[in-house]
C-alpha cells in the first residue's frame, strides 16, 4: 500500500495550492492513540506502562542522574517525572540517594529494575516489529524523519508554544 503524498507548489498562485484539510492536532492524536495503544497492550504484559519502561530505560543508560537532568533529557517537567518516578520507587526498581551535595539527589536503577527492564524490552522489541510488520518498515522510517524533522521545526516556536511538559 501506497501512502498518499502530495507536494505544495509554493510558487504556485494562492488559489491553486493544495492545502491540508482537516485538524493536524486531531489526526495525530489519532495516530498517536493507536500506536500508544498497540505498545500499552504489549507491555502489559511485562508489568509496566510503556512511561515506566522509558523511564527505566533513560535510567539506565544515563543513571545515576539528577531528577532535574533526566527531566530536561526525556523533555517534561520536574513535577510529571516526580510523579512518574514514584510507582518505580515504590516498586523498588529505581531509588532516588543523596547526591554530591546535602541538596542534590540521583536516580539510580536498581538490579531489580535492570531484570524488570530487561524483561520489558522484550515486550516492547515484540510490538516494535509488530508495528512494523503492519505499517511496513519503509513507512515507519519515513514517519521517524517526519517527526524528526517536524520537532525540529517547531523548536523554532517560543518556548511557551513549543513546551507543554510531554
Amino acid at each position: 500500500m501506497q501512502a498518499n503524498t502530495f507536494t505544495v507548489d509554493s510558487a504556485a498562485p494562492p488559489a491553486l495550492q493544495v492545502l491540508p484539510q482537516g485538524c493536524t492536532n486531531f489526526k495525530l492524536r489519532q495516530l498517536m492513540r493507536r500506536v500508544a495503544h498497540h505498545y500499552d497492550v504489549e507491555m502489559a504484559q511485562s508489568g509496566l506502562k510503556t512511561t515506566q519502561y522509558s523511564l527505566l530505560s533513560h535510567v539506565l543508560k544515563l543513571g545515576p542522574i539528577r531528577p532535574g537532568d533526566l527531566a530536561v533529557v526525556m523533555k517534561m517537567d520536574a513535577s510529571t517525572l516526580t510523579r512518574n518516578l514514584r510507582p518505580l520507587i515504590d516498586a523498588g526498581w529505581v531509588t532516588l540517594e543523596a547526591g554530591a551535595d546535602a541538596r542534590s539527589r540521583l536516580v539510580h536503577i536498581t538490579d531489580t529494575g535492570r531484570d524488570k527492564r530487561a524483561e520489558a524490552k522484550r515486550h516492547w522489541k515484540a510490538a516494535q516489529l509488530a508495528l512494523n510488520e503492519t505499517l511496513g518498515a519503509d513507512r515507519v522510517m519515513a514517519l521517524h524523519a517526519l517527526v524528526d524533522d517536524s520537532l525540529a521545526l517547531l523548536a523554532a516556536l517560543p518556548a511557551q508554544e513549543a513546551d507543554h511538559g510531554e
